[in-house]
């Protein structure tokens, strides 16, 4: 059971930005945290795999390609690049087990979690409004932006997140890097529209050129690696989330 929403969405200083959503009805959804040893492209993976709904998972460090950020998968670990120390137990992440799907701070998560676990962030909503705060820097991404290509904080560009409420889990990416077509997000606008869309708990995901959203098969964005790249395409990406119907 799911709900596909399609928008122009229109930026304070006059810009605009294709929004993608999908909604899952939260009892009628498991959501299983996939990891590549061998990075895909999200769309490809699915068609071939079968998988009809997902979204790009968390962060990745390149040589070797390993998850930045703990992951999770039925109860077991996955290797990883840990983030700072004084930050990690601060960054979010998504839990999915016996309890349902919840986001919340590495911390507020089971040590050793029996479900899926999936570490990324920055935390976007909490309790219904906007939590996250570009001056803060809470989750340490601005401090640790060196295990990254830049700090993912800053500007505007195509994103990707993941929303809880009651009776919905949100999947969101939007488009970006393309002039005058396409500006992308900040993290503010990005956390605005989760509320928007109902969340009560969002979570940013990797964005960027990794930014993919599948629906029914299909992936949904135009992902964009570098300013006006000729024509998108999906980057391999080293983590997904999949929504499974139960």
């Amino acid at each position: 059971m799911t709900e596909y929403l399609l928008w122009r969405h229109a930026l304070d200083d006059g810009e605009t930005t294709t929004v993608y959503a999908v909604r899952h009805a939260v009892r009628h959804t498991h959501v299983r945290v996939h990891f590549f040893a061998r990075p895909r492209r999200l769309d490809v993976w699915c068609r071939a795999a079968g998988v009809e709904e997902a979204v790009v998972g968390g962060f990745f460090v390149r040589d070797p390609y390993r998850p930045l950020g703990e992951v999770w998968i039925d109860g077991r670990a996955v290797r990883h690049e840990p983030a700072p120390a004084r930050y990690a137990p601060r960054r979010a992440c998504v839990v999915s087990d016996g309890d349902g799907v919840r986001i919340v701070p590495r911390a507020g998560a089971p040590q050793d979690p029996v479900g899926h676990l999936l570490q990324a962030g920055p935390l976007l909503v909490a309790d219904g409004v906007v939590a996250f705060d570009p001056h803060a820097d809470h989750e340490g991404f601005s401090a640790g932006a060196e295990q990254f290509d830049s700090d993912i904080t800053a500007e505007r560009h195509p994103r990707a997140a993941l929303g809880v409420s009651d009776a919905a889990l949100v999947t969101v990416a939007c488009d970006g890097r393309r002039s005058g077509v396409d500006a992308g997000l900040s993290m503010l606008e990005l956390a605005g529209v989760m509320v928007k869309l109902g969340a009560q708990h969002a979570i940013n995901l990797d964005g960027g050129g990794s930014t993919t959203l599948v629906h029914r098969g299909h992936l949904l964005n135009r992902p964009y690696s570098t300013q006006d790249q000729p024509a998108p395409q999906s980057r391999r990406v080293v983590t997904a989330l999949a929504f499974e119907p139960c």
